[in-house]
């Protein structure tokens, strides 16, 4: 078998329909799209939502509400027993909690939330802080210094 003899399996193609070539083809006069209307003018076929009188479907969703704040802050949370592995005095800023492995990225503000307890005192120094953990950490005799977002 070579390349010139390759084709399709029997049945598989169909020879395309010639409409609008005189009465005898079976397809002649108005070929195939009836007598006038919107189907028997060129060009027509619709637009993409027309649904023939129907409200169309994308009339029938509700609209879109609200709106999207492009300037929203997205803070990352750190609670406090994620700290609770550092070393005594340890230096806790947003590139240490990535050297630890605890943030991915620096570039993003971290807040410090109050879950869980600590034991050594640590210089944290992050962008906000809740109430409770401040006196939690001011207690284990750590301090606080926030930085701007």
């Amino acid at each position: 078998m070579k390349l010139h003899d390759l084709q399709p399996r029997h049945g598989a193609t169909k020879r395309r329909k010639r409409v609008g070539r005189g009465i005898s083809a079976g397809q002649g006069k108005t070929a195939g799209r009836g007598v006038k209307g919107y189907g028997a003018r060129a060009g027509s076929g619709g637009k993409l939502y027309h649904q023939g009188g129907n409200l169309p479907f994308y009339r029938s969703l509700p609209f879109k509400r609200g709106f999207t704040n492009i300037n929203r802050i997205v803070w990352y949370e750190v609670n406090l027993d994620n700290l609770s592995e550092l070393k005594a005095d340890a230096e806790v800023t947003p590139d240490s909690l990535v050297e630890a492995g605890i943030l991915r990225n620096a570039r993003k503000p971290v807040v410090l939330l109050g879950r869980g307890e600590i034991k050594v005192p640590l210089k944290i120094r992050v962008h906000r802080i809740t109430q409770g953990a401040k006196k939690k950490i001011e207690a284990a005799g750590g301090t606080v210094e926030l930085l701007e977002v």
